[in-house]
């Protein structure tokens, strides 16, 4: 992974208080795990900067190093990395997921 594919990376993190690097984007995304995750988002009304990993191969592989995280998606709020689909999606079913947006101020429905 190049330091420019790092930086991109960190400088997203640190920009945006919420990022979902995934497959596809927001309005298509282009995998279930990702639609997921859009999903439990979309649902809590978190407004969220999405990265599509499938416009740069150095950026899907760069992120699963930077995070030390296996898989994509790769959800982060406030420069914290929260997780990916199973983990999103278990917060999101036991309501773990609204208290950690509420403790970390991110503006959701249920505020």
């Amino acid at each position: 992974m190049t330091d420019q594919t790092t930086q991109m990376i960190q400088s997203t993190i640190d920009e945006n208080s919420v990022v979902l690097f995934m497959k596809g984007s927001k309005e298509m995304p282009q995998c279930g795990f990702s639609s997921a995750v859009v999903n439990a988002l979309a649902y809590l009304e978190v407004d969220f900067k999405d990265v599509n990993v499938l416009e740069d191969g150095e950026l899907r592989d760069g992120i699963k190093v930077f995070s030390d995280w296996p898989t994509i998606p790769q959800l982060y709020v406030k420069g914290e990395f929260v997780g990916g689909c199973d983990i999103v999606k278990e917060m999101f079913e036991s309501g773990e997921l609204t208290d950690y947006l509420k403790e970390k101020q991110i503006p959701h429905k249920n505020s």
